[in-house]
């Protein structure tokens, strides 16, 4: 999202004065959070990653698991430029005095016994609770520890992870096609899964087993990821957010200065943030702008 700079007003004199460079200011947030980029896939939208890192300013940045895809690395190394650059970006901004908080999914279970590491303003945690604006308490976690309450076991878990490979790979395919038309980037593999009852009810179930388990930690509100699947709702006292990833629908979940919740989608057309939902704990109102396939 960008500021559009002031209008500038011809001289009357008869010298003219320059016109005013224009400035973009960049959005400012108390906190943003990010999941599943999967670096180390083909599907990795770093690029576009990169670009937002690069345009916003933020006070703690949340990392909520399957950063690194350790699984499609263990398969095939696969490590392009772009991917370096995301980790380079992650590390300046550390070293600037943003905190970051890093805490391992099922792609990146490898750093999971790390939970305490510290480094610059970089740490790793398993869980963590956030301190919004308003004072809420947001708890943070991937969401892979729930797999078993909805039905999914680790050996599920992977032959699903193989199914989705297949399906990303049908979604690149025809994302280079509808890129040679002309076409914006649209997610093949979210359209399926909206079309799905099962995995509507599997959505379902893991939202309110993530839901369930924030009561019992006492919270305000939980973000999460683990499953593609972007959202903001705030039911029965709990907000939960869902940032999506970087693999299908490049998206992610901010907290304003002024402490508002909002689910954010990368255009990649015009290179900014398009907001799909927002919610304020003030008002207790929540707002729709677009839906997310």
């Amino acid at each position: 999202m960008s500021i559009k700079p002031t209008n500038t007003k011809r001289a009357t004199s008869s010298q003219a004065i320059p016109p005013i460079a224009t400035l973009k200011k960049k959005p400012s947030y108390h906190a943003i959070w990010l999941s599943d980029v999967h670096l180390g896939s083909k599907d990795c939208k770093a690029e576009y990653l990169l670009q937002l890192l690069k345009q916003v300013d933020t006070d703690s940045l949340y990392l909520v698991g399957d950063i690194l895809d350790v699984w499609a690395l263990k398969r095939r190394v696969y490590w392009p430029e772009s991917h370096n650059k995301v980790l380079q970006q992650l590390l300046k901004m550390a070293r600037n005095g943003v905190k970051i908080v890093y805490l391992p999914g099922n792609h990146d279970e490898t750093l999971k016994p790390y939970s305490g590491f510290h480094l610059w303003d970089l740490s790793i945690a398993n869980e963590y609770i956030h301190i919004g604006v308003s004072g809420r308490k947001i708890l943070m976690l991937h969401g892979d520890q729930f797999d078993g309450e909805v039905c999914v076991g680790r050996a599920y878990a992977k032959l699903g992870d193989h199914l989705y490979d297949l399906l990303l790979w049908l979604n690149r395919c025809l994302h280079q096609v509808r890129g040679l038309m002309g076409y914006p980037y649209w997610s093949l593999a979210s359209y399926i899964k909206l079309k799905i009852n099962k995995a509507q009810q599997a959505i379902s179930d893991y939202q309110a087993a993530v839901s369930r388990y924030a009561n019992i930690k006492e919270v305000d509100g939980v973000i999460c990821g683990h499953i593609h699947q972007p959202a903001l709702e705030h039911k029965h006292g709990i907000l939960y957010a869902n940032d999506g990833d970087w693999v299908e629908n490049c998206t992610l979940i901010a907290e304003s200065m002024q402490g508002e919740f909002q689910l954010l989608k990368w255009d990649e057309i015009n290179a900014t943030t398009q907001l799909i939902k927002s919610f304020s704990f003030d008002n207790n109102q929540q707002t729709a702008q677009r839906h997310v396939a």
